[in-house]
């Protein structure tokens, strides 16, 4: 056997605190000593007592400043229905089954059908709807319930 050919070791074991004076980790257990962080669980937000950093930032006020809290619905291009068969009711239920989009985000979300490409088949939407794919789907033969 030789050095070189030894399997390296690379776990490190977990520090034993508070085991006498002579463990060198014995009474504050490398704490340091008194205040609040000595003692017990603390949030890594804590900031000692001062104003939070959340706090000290400025609001975000006006119109469009937060528009990552928006909720954009899911699109779906009236090219993408052709796969459905002659007179099939388009719901969020309907496309969830043939696996055009995920029902659960779809109920958060909500789905919109937009006009790009072309329609051949006649169909009854029951989803919000833009003018173009509106025209389109009327042109095939189809028609657009709205509640």
């Amino acid at each position: 056997m030789k050095l070189n050919n030894i399997s390296k070791i690379t776990k490190t074991e977990k520090k034993r605190l508070g085991l006498g004076h002579g463990s060198g980790r014995g009474k504050t257990a490398g704490r340091g000593t008194k205040g609040q962080k000595a003692r017990g669980d603390i949030p890594l937000r804590f900031e000692g007592g001062a104003i939070a950093l959340i706090k000290r930032m400025p609001f975000h006020r006006g119109k469009g400043k937060n528009k990552m809290f928006k909720k954009k619905p899911i699109i779906i291009n009236v090219s993408v229905l052709n796969i459905l068969d002659k007179g099939t009711v388009v719901n969020i239920k309907t496309l969830s089954m043939k696996n055009i989009i995920n029902e659960r985000e779809a109920k958060i979300y909500g789905v919109k059908i937009l006009g790009d490409g072309d329609i051949k088949i006649p169909l009854t939407i029951e989803l919000p709807i833009s003018k173009s794919a509106l025209k389109k789907i009327e042109k095939a033969g189809g028609r657009v319930k709205l509640d």
